[in-house]
């Protein structure tokens, strides 16, 4: 059974990518001698050993390529929430074949600076737009085409991906979105205008614009994930389903059950 788009053969190639810090280049030896493993290119999976922003990285590396390979990390960093145990009982390849299949989207950003000059990026986690100066930022925001917010005063806003949610969204008090949910949350950061709006949920398929008002005197960055661009004059974000990416995870400790996790932590 070969490897078709996001599916996982039953007997798939293997390739292991390491982070370069000195805990996953420490733990790889006895993976390295556990299995027979292909290059990447070679493979139809590749075992991520690393944390969560080097799988990140990895991810970000396949959404330029024709192919998206499932990905199964391998906690050897710090928080691992998009990881897998490093110690099990059975093999590296029962393991994959046991694990579960989690569908991610990623966000795609089309950003326009003051200069006219258009920047596109994908997000994993989210797209930020955040106040470069002490001076609070004023968006309008709309969906669809519609304005739904003429001005929006604050820290600044952003829209997360359900993967993305429980990470600065999360500290932002911006909602936990089920995975399969084919969401996207959008959260204010330190809104001063209007005060009381928590943000909104909105489906994938929604068109999302900000406008920056004011923006010389206002200026305003635009984030996705690690990209950033400076004195943005709008951003248009929407679901790139087109480049959808497949996590794997071992049963019983797949992303969804830590996301329930995390909702009822005490």
């Amino acid at each position: 059974m070969e490897f078709e788009g996001n599916a996982v053969s039953r007997d798939p190639k293997l390739a292991l990518v390491v982070s370069d810090s000195a805990k996953a280049q420490s733990g790889a030896d006895t993976f390295r001698r556990s299995h027979d493993w292909v290059s990447p290119d070679e493979a139809d999976v590749l075992v991520v050993l690393g944390g969560d922003g080097f799988l990140l990285h990895v991810l970000h590396e396949m959404l330029g390529r024709e192919t998206q390979k499932p990905c199964y990390g391998i906690n050897l960093g710090t928080v691992g929430f998009l990881m897998n145990h490093p110690h099990g009982h059975a093999s590296i390849a029962q393991r994959i074949a046991e694990a579960h299949r989690v569908p991610v989207s990623p966000l795609c950003m089309d950003a326009i600076c003051q200069a006219g000059a258009t920047f596109s990026f994908y997000a994993i986690n989210e797209v930020s737009l955040l106040r470069e100066t002490r001076q609070t930022a004023k968006l309008e925001v709309r969906i669809n085409g519609r304005v739904r917010m003429e001005e929006l005063a604050g820290d600044g806003i952003l829209v997360a991906t359900p993967v993305g949610s429980t990470a600065y969204n999360l500290s932002a008090n911006g909602p936990i979105l089920p995975l399969g949910s084919r969401m996207m949350a959008m959260t204010p950061i330190s809104p001063f205008r209007p005060r009381r709006w928590k943000g909104a949920i909105l489906p994938e398929s929604a068109d999302v614009e900000f406008r920056i008002l004011e923006p010389e005197k206002r200026p305003v960055a635009a984030v996705a994930d690690q990209k950033e661009v400076r004195e943005v004059q709008s951003v248009r974000i929407r679901a790139a389903t087109e480049k959808e990416l497949t996590l794997l995870f071992d049963p019983g400790y797949t992303l969804e059950e830590r996301i329930f996790a995390e909702q009822f932590q005490v």
